[in-house]
């Protein structure tokens, strides 16, 4: 009885200040670079062309963010129902970008270093959507419960379904940023310009 009592009590405690039952996490951000030839702006950014990283294995990019999460989740049946107590999420983060192979003639190393200054800003905010969507997968989930599931299974496919909706809407936000920036007199657009009109 002991016990069953102390189990209430937590499970009580847990649901009034939910945050308790949060760890605190940090993502793990490197950066990868490939290399790439030339002397000039627009030798670099044909470089860039032939050698970018390829997003949905077709089209090649200036530079990408992509990520690798995975979940530590702690699941409890009270009373019948299932409860996600707890969640604690792995995150790395990895930014692909240019770095010339060689060094670069003094006129060109200044545009060059406004260029990739100006293009890892940007991937910096893909890895701060991803962030977002790890918090908000937090909030959404941990203290969620789902009744006559006495097995933690119904939850898992409700679970699937929010992590699905996140996500999707992690991918359309990032979609909206690159499509933002790389229009024309977007950021990206401009240091593209800037780069291989500055010789």
């Amino acid at each position: 009885m002991k016990s069953d009592l102390r189990s209430i009590l937590l499970l009580v405690c847990f649901f009034l200040s939910p945050s308790a039952a949060r760890a605190e996490w940090q993502a793990v951000e490197k950066v990868k670079a490939y290399a790439i030839t030339g002397q000039s702006g627009p030798e670099l950014y044909a470089s860039i062309g032939e050698r970018g990283p390829k997003v949905g294995g077709l089209v090649r990019a200036i530079a990408h963010t992509s990520f690798k999460l995975t979940w530590s989740r702690k699941y409890e049946a009270h009373g019948g129902a299932c409860v996600l107590v707890s969640a604690l999420p792995k995150l790395s983060i990895t930014y692909t970008l240019p770095e010339p192979a060689r060094p670069l003639p003094a006129a060109t190393q200044r545009n060059w270093e406004t260029f990739i200054a100006g293009v890892k800003k940007h991937e910096l905010v893909h890895g701060d959507f991803i962030k977002e969507m790890v918090r908000n997968i937090e909030a959404a989930t941990v203290g969620l419960t789902v009744p006559a599931d006495p097995e933690c299974r119904k939850i898992k496919a409700e679970m699937t379904r929010r992590l699905g909706e996140l996500s999707g809407a992690q991918r359309q936000k990032s979609r909206d940023f690159d499509k933002a920036e790389l229009s024309e007199g977007g950021n990206i657009h401009q240091l593209i310009l800037d780069l291989v009109n500055g010789g």
